[in-house]
């Protein structure tokens, strides 16, 4: 969608979502082993806040009747618009 079409809680959604990203992002230990440098209990409260963002999100898409596309499929899942291309076969040119 586009900025100027979101509504302004949409609009806040949308830069609350990306601020917590970015602060996830460029606090995460780039080191295994390496201590986070956010206690447990900020990195708990942002991932709530992760959460109500995305069910207040589906909430206002409910609202406006949009469905929501963007879903995770398991391996197993058909998948409709899929063609296998058995590698063995493709010749060089």
């Amino acid at each position: 969608m586009d900025w100027d079409n979101l509504s302004k809680e949409q609009q806040i959604l949308v830069t609350m979502r990306k601020v917590l990203s970015a602060i996830a992002r460029e606090t995460a230990p780039t080191n295994p082993g390496d201590v986070h440098p956010l206690s447990k209990e900020t990195v708990d409260d942002m991932r709530l806040c992760f959460g109500l963002i995305s069910t207040r999100e589906r909430e206002l898409a409910a609202e406006q009747g949009i469905e929501e596309q963007a879903r995770p499929r398991f391996a197993d899942e058909g998948q409709s618009n899929v063609q296998k291309v058995n590698i063995n076969k493709l010749k060089r040119p």
